[in-house]
C-alpha cells in the first residue's frame, strides 16, 4: 500500500515549541516498521516554524512574515536533522522536499515534483515534504499542510492519507464545549451538513483546523483515496488504522 502520513505541529512539539522527543521517537519507529512491512510511505511534516520558535527561544509564535520565515529557516534544519537521525537508526534514508504552491499549480513543475517523488520511492527512500515557508509567504499565511498532503496523495495515486493531529476526528459538535458530542467514524460524502461541523483549530503551534481537513478529504474522495483523521498523541493509531480498526474518522466512498 502507498500511504501518505501528515504530522501536524501539535503532534511533533510541546506547547513550548520544543520537540516532543518521546512521541517523535515512537512515530519514527512505527513508520519505519510500516516501511519494513512493505508499504511505501511519504511523510508530510509540519513543524518548522514551531520548532524554530523553540530553538530561538521566542515566547510565542511570531505574527510578522520575516520572523516566521526566520523561525522556519532555523526550525527546518532541526526538523530534518531529527528525522534523519531517528529514521537512520532503523536503516531508512530520508529525503527532503520543500515545495511552494507553484510546484503544485504549474503543470511542468508539478510533473517534475511528481517524477522526483516516484523515483525516491523506487529507490526505497522516505520522502519528507513540507511547504517552503522560508520563501513562500502566501503558504505561511495559509499554513495548510492538510491540503498539501492531499495533493501529494492524489499526485502519486496513494491509497490512503492519514492526518495526525491533536484531535480524535470529526465530531457532531465541538467536544470542548459540548461533552455530548459524538465522533463520526465514517463519512462517505462531504455535504453541507458535514461542512457545517467544521470548527476552528484551538492549537497554539499549528494553523490548520477541521476546515482544511475537510478540504483535504474532498481532494482524496475525488480521486478514490481514503483519508483518516486520527489523534497523533497516540502513534500506535497508525498500526490500528492499517489493521482495519475503527480509529478516528475515515473518509471513504466504500461505505456508501
Amino acid at each position: 500500500m502507498r500511504i501518505v502520513v501528515k504530522i501536524g505541529t501539535s503532534t511533533l512539539a510541546h506547547p513550548t515549541g520544543h520537540l516532543n522527543i518521546r512521541r517523535v521517537e515512537e512515530l519514527c519507529k512505527i513508520i519505519s516498521d510500516i516501511k519494513n512491512a512493505g508499504h511505501e510511505v511519504i511523510l508530510v511534516s509540519s513543524g518548522a516554524i514551531g520548532m524554530g520558535v523553540g530553538k530561538l527561544g521566542l515566547r510565542e509564535r511570531p505574527k510578522d512574515i520575516p520572523s516566521k520565515q526566520a523561525a522556519a529557516a532555523v526550525g527546518q534544519c532541526e526538523l530534518m536533522y531529527t528525522y534523519d537521525r531517528l529514521f537512520g537508526e532503523y536503516h531508512h534514508t530520508v529525503a527532503q522536499l520543500l515545495i511552494t504552491g507553484d510546484d503544485t499549480a504549474n503543470e511542468k513543475r508539478h510533473r517534475n515534483f511528481t517524477n522526483t517523488l516516484e523515483r525516491l520511492l523506487e529507490l526505497g527512500a522516505l520522502p519528507i515534504i513540507n511547504e517552503n515557508d522560508t520563501v513562500a509567504t502566501e503558504e505561511i499565511v495559509i499554513g495548510d499542510n492538510d491540503t498539501l498532503a492531499a495533493i501529494v496523495a492524489k499526485s502519486i495515486h496513494a491509497e490512503l492519507l492519514i492526518l495526525l493531529s491533536d484531535i480524535d476526528g470529526l465530531y457532531t459538535a465541538d467536544p470542548h464545549t459540548h461533552p455530548e458530542a459524538q465522533l463520526l467514524h465514517r463519512v462517505a460524502k462531504i455535504d453541507d451538513h458535514i461542512q457545517a461541523l467544521a470548527g476552528v483549530s484551538s492549537g497554539t503551534q499549528g494553523t490548520g483546523g477541521m476546515v482544511t481537513k475537510l478540504h483535504a478529504a474532498r481532494i482524496c474522495l475525488s480521486c478514490g483515496c481514503d483519508m483518516v483523521i486520527a489523534n497523533g498523541t497516540r502513534p500506535a493509531n497508525l498500526y490500528a488504522i492499517l489493521d482495519g480498526q475503527e480509529v478516528g474518522t475515515t473518509f471513504t466512498e466504500k461505505c456508501l
